[in-house]
């Protein structure tokens, strides 16, 4: 079927002063994809920390490569990402994001260099008489904007403004990371990167049926598999380390900012 008109990804309920879920739980039958969407709109509603691992496998002129990204989440604000390139020659093969809900700080374990930066503010007045496709999603803990875990934990964005462009249905459940999920697919969505813009694009993800995070997400063109992203560890209201979102920059790192 075909979500064209699915418009939601900014109308969020609030219940009490406190953003709540509009589908608490999804019901045993497989469910529209309209249905789909709003679920996985409130993932982040769902659980107050998260612990999750995502691993990338993407193919290009370099070969194949994978790179690893390990979150640790606490509302309200609380972020930790890791990155890692599976394969580095060296230890300091990483990158670290923190944010508190304020500042974030950044950390290049190859080239030593750190930024420390306020928040960047999203756009306002949007809810002022605006229609839903203009409006955008005000996550609770933000996480790095144009990244893995961005997309697998506030897919409301990329619902709307990506999957609801092609040609969407629901083909079936899946397992992943020991957890039952929904599979989705989608022919020919509207594409940023122009070597995407070509019919035979296809997106496949599977959604997590009990909170509605993205747990994969597999590209293809002509058949072949461009890229595959998969959540291998995934614990919603994990118990997190004191200190799991302290950082401190090593000795002779150049700060850029």
């Amino acid at each position: 079927m075909t979500t064209r008109l699915w418009d939601r990804a900014a109308l969020v309920p609030t219940s009490v002063n406190r953003r709540a879920p509009a589908v608490v739980a999804l019901a045993p039958e497989l469910p529209s994809v309209a249905t789909l969407f709003e679920f996985m709109r409130d993932a982040e509603l769902r659980f107050e920390t998260l612990r999750m691992r995502i691993e990338e496998r993407t193919e290009g002129v370099r070969g194949g490569q994978v790179v690893a990204m390990d979150v640790s989440l606490q509302h309200p604000g609380h972020a930790r990402v890791t990155t890692t390139e599976e394969g580095g020659l060296t230890a300091s093969n990483f990158e670290v994001w923190v944010g508190d809900g304020q500042t974030i700080l950044t950390y290049s374990g190859t080239h030593k260099l750190g930024t420390s930066r306020p928040i960047r503010n999203r756009p306002r007045g949007l809810d002022r008489g605006f229609p839903g496709s203009a409006r955008v999603y005000e996550p609770v803990t933000p996480l790095p904007l144009e990244t893995l875990p961005e997309l697998f934990v506030h897919p409301a964005g990329y619902c709307q403004n990506v999957l609801a462009t092609g040609r969407t249905w629901i083909s079936g459940t899946d397992v992943v990371a020991g957890r039952e999920a929904i599979v989705l697919e989608c022919d020919h969505p509207r594409a940023i990167e122009r070597a995407a813009d070509r019919p035979d694009f296809h997106i496949q993800i599977a959604v997590d049926r009990a909170d509605g995070i993205i747990t994969r997400l597999t590209e293809t063109m002509g058949g072949l598999v461009t890229r595959e992203a998969v959540v291998t560890w995934l614990e919603p209201d994990a118990i997190l380390p004191p200190g799991a979102f302290d950082f401190a920059f090593p000795n002779g790192t150049a700060m850029l900012y």
